[in-house]
């Protein structure tokens, strides 16, 4: 049981990663920045933070409402709120290269990114440890609106934040719009090619996994 529940944090880490890198793609594309990453960059614009820690700070924030909204809150979801901020700063670090220059190099740059995203929230979500805090307050909503599509919900909610951080002064442009409408769009079609519907997982929260762990140390 400690060995599944182990590799399952491994595959947390790894979506993770992946989502991260999309995320780093879609600002590396340099064509106007994704709604939640808007509003990041909207924040860091008016207070000392840097793009990682406003991130963290938006993720620890949504937790909130998810935990409101009776969302489980599992080690996925405080995983997900302390490293992708950071694992997206470091990605924009470490990147060698300059920053896009050209609208028609950036727009497939940012849809590559759009489906590194979606591998990777399918990759950490599919183990069933509970969302990332922003995953997690999509599939709240999603279960509230079961007749529409989940990625017409993120497009819905991808439109709120991309107000929030467009009225912070984050930098907005057409790889905005493309974002705000085309992110849930792939986000859809890769779902429907690995044929993943996340309001179908069953979660198991914190508590739960400890559980585990706990009942594991006991037999042996």
């Amino acid at each position: 049981m400690r060995k599944r529940v182990i590799t399952e944090w491994l595959r947390i880490v790894a979506g993770l990663l992946v989502f991260s890198f999309g995320v780093h793609l879609t600002i590396f594309a340099n064509i106007g920045l994704a709604p939640w990453d808007c509003l990041g960059m909207g924040i860091a614009k008016h207070t000392p933070l840097n793009y990682g820690v406003a991130m963290t700070l938006i993720a620890v924030t949504i937790l909130l409402i998810d935990i409101a909204l009776r969302e489980r809150v599992g080690f996925g979801t405080v995983i997900d709120a302390l490293l992708t901020g950071n694992f997206v700063q470091a990605f924009n670090s470490l990147n060698p290269l300059a920053l896009n220059k050209s609208v028609w190099t950036g727009i497939p740059i940012m849809l590559i990114g759009f489906v590194f995203m979606a591998l990777g929230m399918w990759i950490y979500m599919a183990a069933q440890q509970c969302c990332g805090p922003r995953d997690s307050l999509l599939v709240g909503i999603g279960k509230r609106m079961p007749k529409v599509p989940i990625g017409i919900v993120e497009v819905l909610l991808w439109a709120v934040v991309l107000l929030i951080g467009f009225l912070l002064g984050g930098p907005v442009g057409i790889g905005t719009l493309i974002s705000t409408l085309g992110a849930g769009l792939v986000m859809q079609a890769v779902y429907s090619l690995v044929r993943f519907e996340p309001r179908k997982l069953v979660h198991r929260d914190i508590f739960a996994v400890m559980k585990e762990l706990h009942g594991n140390q006991q037999n042996n």
